[in-house]
């Protein structure tokens, strides 16, 4: 099994040793613990604050949100590792430990996947093998100390590897923590075992049920923040469309395909290699403003408020253009992000659909019922009903004839059907098909009206054409107010 262990890329020697690292190891020989305790806390202050202080000069310079995320990540490993290494060699040295006397320090949560904002909680495990010995209580409690002495929020557990299992078995919090453990430091083969039993014990045969249990708990997060991504004020972290949505598919598809990479989801027909790439760049825009919140509020912040937006839109030199202003222009940006965020959910829920790990009740509550199954629709072989929910017969119906882009959409209008998300998501991949002839088109431009003028339907029909972003195509007028806020604190949405 291949194990999420690697070496910081960034400023490292050639043993992969942070700077922090080696000046801890280096502190002479003979200082009393109190001292010692002292000049290590100081050198790990002092290499926070100069890594963040790199960090967010990189991040205003222009560069990716995602590196600045690692970076932040990178910087908190070394301190651990420097401060494992001086407890275990130095502060609590043991020459013959015992089986039981071995510890694994584990990142978990946001932490275990690599990536920090610059308030982000410190998340971390204390594995060991059996009960806990006085050894590994030690080592465990000054550690926190040292952390906590840094300023740092520290969210941490100690358990042994049993109660690992039993309790991610249990709890779907520490299950998710878990799925996104790496070790930092202590002892390999420990957190070796910890997985392969994970993967074993908790995950095998659970798919359908993780899957369900996470996408509820995304609905009720999103009860609380807001059903609608389109909030003059969004939440960053939690709101709909924002990097908790990322993290849920992210979640959801490593436990059902148990990949080490996303680009693993490529090979796995989840993504194309174009949609692995939006995947990317909105994390990687999510990141960059996260962090540049954190870094000028100076500490966690992940309400966009308007004073907020005004300071990021300035860092990120937004200028006015269109007749919209800097921080609309920088909104504007977000919204679509936000919106890009819900269609690869959609893109991920039928791929679970597909692979039978999504529970019947959740498919019915995301897409509608299921009573019949697939079947042709009268009066046209372009276009099939599967599960009550229409879909298309084949991958070039709308390269054959691009009027079908309008026609599915008519079809759904007349007989009241909710669109498959396989049909939804060919339609986003064929909308350089909708260009000025078909535009022109007669009978393009007859279907539409109908669409326009039904009066039982015409308003969900209408939501899903904008939604796959037909109605922006088909009408550039329309395309160009997408997603365009008016910097007010008179509005809501």
């Amino acid at each position: 099994m291949k194990l999420p262990l690697k070496p910081a890329p960034g400023r490292t020697d050639a043993d992969g040793r942070t700077p922090v690292e080696t000046a801890i190891a280096t502190l002479p020989v003979g200082l009393p613990a109190a001292d010692l305790k002292r000049e290590a806390s100081r050198l790990c202050k002092e290499y926070l604050a100069e890594e963040r202080a790199l960090a967010q000069a990189a991040l205003e310079a222009g560069g990716s949100g995602f590196a600045c995320a690692e970076a932040l990540s990178q910087a908190q490993d070394g301190v651990i590792r420097g401060l494992y290494a001086l407890c275990v060699n130095r502060l609590h040295k043991s020459e013959n430990r015992s089986t039981g006397e071995r510890l694994a320090i584990c990142a978990t949560g946001g932490y275990g996947r690599g990536t920090m904002a610059p308030g982000s909680d410190v998340d971390i495990l204390f594995l060991f093998p059996f009960k806990q010995t006085p050894w590994n209580e030690s080592i465990a409690e000054t550690m926190l100390y040292f952390l906590w002495d840094l300023g740092l929020k520290v969210g941490h557990a100690t358990r042994s590897v049993e109660e690992c299992i039993r309790e991610a078995g249990k709890d779907l919090t520490i299950r998710t923590a878990l799925l996104e453990s790496r070790i930092i430091a202590g002892d390999l083969g420990l957190y070796h075992d910890l997985i392969v039993r994970f993967d074993r014990d908790v995950v095998r045969g659970t798919g359908a049920s993780f899957v369900q249990a996470k996408l509820e708990e995304r609905d009720q997060r999103l009860k609380k923040q807001g059903s609608s991504r389109y909030l003059v004020e969004p939440n960053v972290k939690e709101g709909k469309g924002g990097l908790r949505d990322l993290n849920t598919l992210f979640w959801i598809t490593k436990y059902v395909y148990r990949f080490q990479d996303t680009s693993e989801l490529v090979e796995q027909g989840v993504f194309t290699p174009a949609e692995l790439a939006l995947f990317r760049r909105c994390e990687d825009f999510l990141w960059r403003v996260r962090c540049m919140m954190h870094f000028n509020a100076g500490r966690a912040e992940d309400r966009l408020s308007f004073e907020m937006q005004r300071q990021v839109a300035t860092k990120f030199r937004y200028r006015p253009h269109g007749g919209l202003s800097a921080v609309e222009r920088f909104m504007k940006h977000y919204f679509l992000v936000a919106k890009d965020v819900g269609d690869l959910t959609a893109i991920v829920c039928a791929a679970l659909e597909a692979r039978e790990q999504k529970p019947r009740a959740m498919l019915d509550r995301m897409f509608g019922g299921f009573r019949r199954r697939r079947r042709a629709l009268s009066g046209t072989r372009d276009f099939l009903i599967d599960h009550d929910r229409l879909t298309v017969a084949s991958d070039d119906v709308f390269a054959r004839d691009p009027v079908n882009l309008i026609r599915l959409f008519w079809h759904a209008a007349q007989n009241q059907f909710e669109l498959h998300p396989d049909a939804k998501r060919l339609v986003t991949l064929s909308l350089r098909n909708i260009d000025g002839r078909l535009r022109a088109d007669p009978e393009a431009n007859r279907l539409f009206l109908d669409v326009l003028t039904s009066r039982s339907v015409n308003e969900i029909v209408l939501r899903r054409m904008h939604e796959t972003g037909v109605l922006g195509r088909f009408i550039p007028d329309f395309g160009r107010i997408q997603s365009m806020m008016q910097f007010s604190s008179y509005h809501h949405y």
